[in-house]
């Protein structure tokens, strides 16, 4: 199964979805008035089917990638991953992509979807809600754990996060561990909320667009993913070498791979060997190797405790 298997948005589409990342974010900046938190909505949905030529006699096999990097980024770093995994089920793939993490967790709930990539915020906030079950973790630089880094601008003046009051910010998602529950974490412990602290905050719903609104000067600083700063910063650093890294947090487990409650447990199984054994064969090194993974693993639940944590001590100091 080959690229060409896929439909994929057209240049037009892809040039006004770029335009709108930009031109939203600059003016929103430009607004006058109270402390708001304001949205970009960058993009539509991206739904990608890859219909066989001879169709399987199975069902489409349906995955969602959140958002962490910008739709067209997801869609062309997974690409061949997906491939992989639906041509050794032997089934079709469907790509699915939503621009909120808690729209990809409905979907988990419903078994709309039967497989998703998601951040690990959502995970520890869906797990028990939705009961999706964990498959997978990427193993990166032999660690299961990554990082949030607050990041500003290589030219400002900013030294710490004590620097940013007054500032605009940008997260990620409200469900973001990351990008939205970390940069809360530690700006809880000084007494404040984000909404008083920060003069204005925006949600870019990706990491990438938070990396670029820093880059240009469009926001004071963001709370992005360490996995997606240090892949851009060794693939493409056009971005990241106009930013600087001012805080690190402790590390966190990684981005898991769940599967639906609804999903038969025969396919889970399945799965979970196309997965662990992918870094033994050429093909999966090469997939591999192109996102930055070792390998992926068998994640444990336990893994996501400093999260869980984070939302406790959150709760206790706003009380």
């Amino acid at each position: 199964m080959g690229p060409e298997k896929y439909r994929l948005l057209s240049k037009h589409n892809l040039i006004i979805v770029n335009l709108v990342i930009t031109a939203g974010l600059s003016l929103m900046i430009a607004c006058s008035g109270e402390t708001d938190v304001r949205v970009v909505d960058f993009s539509k949905t991206v739904v990608v089917e890859q219909p066989g030529k001879q169709p399987s006699k199975d069902p489409a096999f349906r995955v969602a990638v959140a958002a962490m990097i910008s739709p067209k980024e997801t869609f062309v770093y997974y690409r061949q991953l997906l491939d992989y995994i639906g041509s050794n089920l032997g089934r079709d793939v469907q790509f699915i992509q939503r621009k909120t993490y808690s729209e990809i967790n409905e979907l988990l709930g419903k078994g709309q979807i039967d497989l998703a990539f998601i951040c690990s915020g959502p995970y520890v906030a869906g797990k028990e809600k939705f009961g999706f079950e964990l498959l997978a973790t990427p193993e990166v630089q032999k660690s299961h754990f990554y990082q949030s880094y607050l990041i500003v601008n290589k030219a400002s003046p900013f030294r710490n996060i004590e620097d940013l009051r007054g500032k605009i910010f940008a997260f990620t998602d409200p469900d973001s561990n990351t990008g939205k529950l970390v940069p809360t974490y530690w700006i809880s412990q000084m007494g404040k909320r984000p909404e008083t602290f920060f003069s204005k905050t925006i949600y870019t719903y990706s990491h990438d667009n938070s990396i670029l609104a820093v880059a240009k000067s469009l926001v004071d600083g963001a709370a992005v993913d360490s996995l997606i700063w240090e892949y851009y910063n060794l693939k493409n650093p056009i971005f990241t070498a106009k930013t600087r890294i001012i805080r690190k947090s402790e590390s966190y487990g990684m981005p898991p791979i769940v599967a639906s409650p609804i999903l038969a447990p025969d396919l889970k199984n399945e799965i979970r060997q196309v997965l662990f054994s992918m870094h033994r064969d050429l093909r999966g090194q090469k997939i591999l190797a192109e996102l930055m993974i070792d390998r992926f693993t068998s994640p444990r639940d336990e893994w996501y405790d400093s999260i869980r944590n984070i939302e406790l001590k959150i709760a206790s100091l706003e009380k």
